[in-house]
């Protein structure tokens, strides 16, 4: 089988490394793809953002699926012209797609289908924003409504939080996708991410995971893309899993298909669990990242089988088998981020990895033959063990060999999962 993966970050390096463990892959190309991908895939000089360029490729090479990686072709339609083409995608259609890319869209289907989630109210207008936080009080939790690569959220620990976070939405700060800001209540509880395959009938869940999102240690400072993830989330016993899937996922597959916008890709529920159970705080259409990581070095199946079956309407024929051990990855970030950051700081040869360890290329590119840091999320240490701590342990000596200057991390990844386990 032939296959086209979109992207260039250290979600698609996981993903190419998986699928280029596959029998059944005679071919894999990415584009634009990075290093680490080029590892794994031939890399085409391809505009994504020229859809036709791109059915035009994967007609002539004969691409028997698209692998889609990151939201954004997704919410412009990238699917939608690889399926008219007759070409087998993985990914959600622009309207499924609305899902991440609207964050008031998936509000208001919670409303309509009665999905647990936090209130909330949608504004178009700051002053109208700004009095309703006066009244709400804090905590309070501000959300530009459109595609802001992660940064668009802020959890408002005090009114004058919340109303700078509504003058950086309506003054451009994340362009037009702060148009529109969504103003919702503050959920009290614990992360956890929850992953599950759909081909628009049919769901398949996958496995859970916990990211962590402030850039400093003990989870301070501003939100990130993501620092660091580790797989499974231990607070997602199998009665929440059972729960999420009867309570979240399954009435958003039938609120989807009555909408007329069937979902088939994968779902990436964003959850608290609180003391009510599992509440929705925002749903992505793509793997996450880093999520993705930790998730390819657990599972034991065929990647290309599941991502096939979802996008073909096979899901009912196939299932995920998954490794008991943890995988757990640490971001190796540019000094700086997520604020500004010096670009194309040389990084030295990586160490050799082990069958349980991987490095995975994010913001990395090749300057007159050297590798170099083009992004702000750099590198995806990672490592498993039986154990948080010991998957934690082997991922940071990975890290401290690692020979980068201008990198930092943080050093806590996995720290409340391991304090369970101390306990």
């Amino acid at each position: 089988m032939k296959v086209l993966l979109i992207g260039s970050g250290g979600r698609e390096h996981a993903l190419a490394w998986k699928l280029a463990q596959s029998p059944t892959l005679t071919k894999l190309f990415a584009a634009p793809g990075n290093p680490g991908i080029a590892e794994h895939a031939e890399l085409l000089p391809l505009d994504v953002d020229d859809h036709a360029a791109v059915a035009t490729f994967c007609r002539d090479a004969g691409i028997d699926l698209v692998v889609v990686g990151p939201e954004a072709p997704l919410v412009a339609g990238l699917a939608d012209r690889l399926r008219d083409a007759g070409i087998a995608t993985f990914g959600p259609s622009a309207a499924a797609a609305q899902l991440e890319g609207s964050k008031g869209f998936t509000k208001d289907l919670c409303a309509r289908y009665g999905i647990p989630t936090g209130a909330y109210r949608r504004f178009t207008d700051a002053e109208a924003a700004k009095s309703y936080v006066q009244e709400q009080g804090a905590p309070i939790v501000i959300k530009a409504d459109g595609l802001a690569a992660g940064k668009g959220v802020t959890v408002a620990m005090t009114p004058g939080e919340a109303l700078a976070a509504i003058d950086d939405c309506f003054s451009g700060t994340f362009g037009s996708a702060g148009a529109e800001v969504v103003v919702e209540a503050f959920l009290d509880g614990e992360e956890a991410s929850f992953f599950c395959l759909c081909d628009g009938k049919t769901a398949l869940p996958l496995a859970t995971a916990q990211d962590h999102k402030r850039v400093g240690d003990a989870d301070t400072g501003p939100n990130t893309g993501g620092m660091g993830a580790y797989s499974p989330a231990p607070v997602m016993t199998p009665d929440m899993v059972e729960r999420t899937m009867k309570e979240i996922i399954e009435p958003t597959i039938r609120g989807m298909a009555e909408s007329g916008h069937p979902f088939t890709g994968v779902f990436f529920a964003g959850l608290m669990i609180t003391a009510k159970g599992p509440e929705l705080i925002e749903y992505n259409v793509r793997f996450g990242d880093p999520e993705c990581q930790v998730l390819m070095m657990r599972l034991k199946s065929d990647l290309l089988v599941l991502l096939h079956a979802a996008a073909t309407g096979t899901l009912h024929q196939v299932s995920a088998q998954w490794s008991q051990d943890i995988a757990l990855t640490v971001v190796m970030a540019s000094k700086g981020y997520p604020g500004t950051y010096e670009k194309e700081t040389p990084i030295g040869p990586l160490p050799q990895t082990s069958e349980k360890e991987q490095i995975f290329h994010a913001g990395t590119a090749l300057k007159d033959g050297r590798l170099v840091a083009t992004g702000g999320r750099v590198l995806n240490v990672t490592a498993t063990g039986k154990t948080v701590a010991e998957a934690h342990s082997k991922a940071y000596a990975l890290v401290d060999r690692v020979p980068w200057e201008n990198g930092f991390t943080r050093r806590d990844i996995g720290w409340r999962a391991i304090e369970r386990e101390r306990s």
